[in-house]
């Protein structure tokens, strides 16, 4: 069994990139009939062997089922639409029976079970807490709130406080209110880097008991109390990544709008590096000795001891709605999410992804000069529109690049499939992700 974590940035399209796997390696494993112009450096790289995919059974499996027949058919509909966003965690899982040969004699076929989990973006910038404690983890919060119009309230209640306040249920219930609804506004701001993510999208179920804390710096009861608190989420962090379903991940996708981050200004670009510095950061800093210990008996070590092992054993960061920019962009891109998410020890890809591709490349001309530009259709109509945003920088921008920001993005809709869905989902990096993820099990 192989099982990929698919998780990323809120609104970075989780949803999207998993309808497109499914849909892609469904028709991949309809032969040269059906699946011969679908994933063609996929198809390469397994040669003459011939696949077969299918949905694989439920079983007693506790995760839901991500809804993968129903994505596939709103976009296969006329006209076509972007299916529901996920808000939760999701199985998609897929079993792959890959004939083998040696020379000219025929193997018994591999058979692999393909698994892929909907993580919550919300939740990837929990897994820094980890190595944080409730007081440096204030500090930074309080920093970065500063000076900020949404933060208002929730700054002059928590800079109220006495330095030595009693534990207080009132107030701590007050202060998480004020609290989350800055994250909520935050969010719609265009912010990424909002902690705890639970906050923002809270476990299925009750609330937990832990839930009511909220950045604050002080000596008394009341301090120790948030604190108390702030452990018991990152007790729930670790329990969660040594869990039967999330603790064999061991390879990861981690999906970011960078697109969004520069369209929303300085502030929001900013905002998505720390995110993605802080992620990334998590996400490579496995425990010294068990890095040790995974290099001398690789692949032997138990799941559950320690999240991810050592780490994930590949990683993949991509870029996503890479189909708004012109071809010539894409790399400046995919060089741009490498300077934000830098490679770990583990190999390392960073694309410009586009699961679901909305436009079409075309030329346009910019005072009198040729650009490469993008046609697509536009959301809640039949009208197509051209968009030609602008330069991608290939690393953070300087000062001088939001002197000149990038014009306001369209909202395309999805393009209608070829042959209604079954010449697979066009996309734009989907076969070199797949291709990566699953080069030593091919």
């Amino acid at each position: 069994m192989v099982r990929i974590g698919v998780t990323g940035l809120a609104r970075a399209g989780k949803t999207a990139l998993l309808t497109s796997i499914a849909g892609n390696l469904l028709e991949l494993g309809k032969g040269a009939g059906r699946g011969a112009a679908v994933l063609p450096a996929l198809r390469g790289r397994l040669g003459e062997r011939a696949i077969t995919v299918a949905y694989a059974p439920a079983g007693a499996a506790g995760l839901a089922r991500f809804p993968a027949a129903g994505n596939l058919a709103a976009l296969a509909a006329d006209p076509p639409r972007w299916p529901d966003r996920t808000d939760g965690t999701s199985l998609l899982a897929l079993d792959l029976r890959i004939e083998r040969r040696l020379g000219r004699m025929k193997l018994p076929a591999r058979r692999l079970r393909l698994e892929l989990l909907d993580y919550p973006g919300e939740w990837l910038l929990d897994l820094p807490l980890l190595a944080q404690d409730f007081a440096g983890w204030s500090a930074a919060v309080l920093r970065r709130l500063e000076g900020r119009p949404e933060a208002a309230a929730f700054l002059a209640f928590v800079h109220a406080l006495p330095a030595g306040a009693a534990a207080d249920e009132a107030l701590a219930a007050a202060g998480h209110q004020l609290y989350r609804a800055c994250l909520v506004a935050l969010r719609a701001a265009g912010l990424s880097f909002l902690q705890p993510g639970r906050f923002l999208m809270p476990p299925p179920g009750a609330p937990p008991p832990w839930i009511g804390f909220f950045p604050a710096l002080g000596t008394g009861g009341l301090q120790r109390l948030l604190a108390a608190r702030f452990d018991a989420l990152r007790d729930a962090v670790r329990r969660e990544l040594v869990d039967p379903s999330f603790g064999r991940v061991d390879r990861l996708v981690v999906l970011a709008d960078i697109l969004g981050g520069l369209h929303g200004g300085a502030a929001a670009f900013a905002d998505m590096r720390a995110a993605l510095a802080a992620a990334s950061g998590a996400i490579n800093r496995p425990a010294a000795w068990l890095a040790w210990l995974d290099r001398l008996v690789p692949g032997r070590l138990p799941d559950w001891v320690v999240p991810w092992r050592a780490g994930p054993r590949r990683v993949v960061w991509a870029a996503t709605k890479a189909d708004h920019v012109g071809r010539q962009q894409r790399g400046n891109l995919a060089r741009l999410i490498g300077t934000m998410a830098p490679a770990g020890s583990a190999p390392c890809l960073h694309l410009a992804l586009a699961s679901v591709r909305c436009t079409e490349d075309v030329a346009h001309d910019l005072a009198g000069r040729p650009v490469s530009a993008v046609r697509g259709r536009l959301l809640g109509g039949e009208r197509a529109a051209l968009s030609y945003p602008g330069e991608v920088p290939d690393s953070p921008p300087d000062d001088g690049f939001w002197r000149h920001p990038f014009l306001a993005l369209p909202e395309f809709a999805p393009a209608r499939l070829p042959a209604g869905g079954r010449g697979g989902v066009p996309q734009i990096g989907l076969d070199e992700l797949l291709c990566f993820l699953l080069d030593d099990v091919l």
